[in-house]
């Protein structure tokens, strides 16, 4: 099991901790069991338009392709980070 969390955690961009932690917040997501804590409503203040327009779109996802994403974007930043 270590080696395959291990492998998924590598082609994910993530440490194992992390791996861990981001399936498990899933998880609890969409059992619904951290209730509006993670959720940010659309018609919250606290979202500008572009950030109500992202979010509806991510939710529109499939969660495979919400996943791909999230990794692109971590891929990304981290080559930034490595970059400067």
């Amino acid at each position: 099991m270590r080696e395959r969390i291990a492998e998924v955690a590598r082609n994910h961009h993530r440490s194992m901790n992390s791996e861990i932690i981001a399936r498990l917040e899933q998880s609890l997501i969409q059992e619904g069991a951290l209730g509006e804590e993670l959720s940010m409503r659309l018609d919250s203040p606290e979202l500008s338009l572009h950030e109500r327009e992202l979010l509806q779109r991510f939710r529109q996802l499939s969660h495979r392709q919400q996943n791909a994403l999230v990794s692109l974007i971590a891929h990304d930043v981290e080559m930034a980070a490595d970059a400067s």
